[in-house]
């Protein structure tokens, strides 16, 4: 049990220090805190509505991610590089193609709600 504390409160910690020092995540977090009460309105059934707020935690978490390997090729590397570049480049499309399917799976909660 010890170690399930341990693990959620560094994961708490991230959540914190990323929500104070990093701009994107602050906004994914505000429109997470946005779309989780629409999201139950707007969600045609349960699925729909789990559907919906986690695809906003998936963007979430994404970025987290993202952030992660930013700061850390800026730890080990803190000059510009071409190979530092790709990683970086390689990791916001992953937070991208997370916010593409948020977006996806809105739309289509969107267009079943106005249909």
């Amino acid at each position: 049990m010890g170690a399930l504390v341990l693990a959620f409160l560094n994961s708490w910690r991230g959540l914190r220090h990323g929500a104070r020092t990093e701009r994107a995540v602050r906004q994914e977090l505000a429109l997470l805190a946005l779309g989780v009460p629409v999201a139950l309105v707007l969600g045609s059934g349960l699925w729909v509505k789990v559907a919906l707020v986690a695809s906003l935690l998936l963007m979430l978490a994404a970025e987290f991610l993202n952030t992660a390997m930013e700061k850390l090729c800026d730890h080990l590397h803190p000059d510009r590089h071409p190979a530092i570049g790709t990683v970086k480049d390689l990791a916001s499309a992953g937070a991208f193609l997370a916010q593409m399917i948020a977006a996806l799976v809105w739309i289509a909660a969107l267009i079943e709600r106005l249909s």
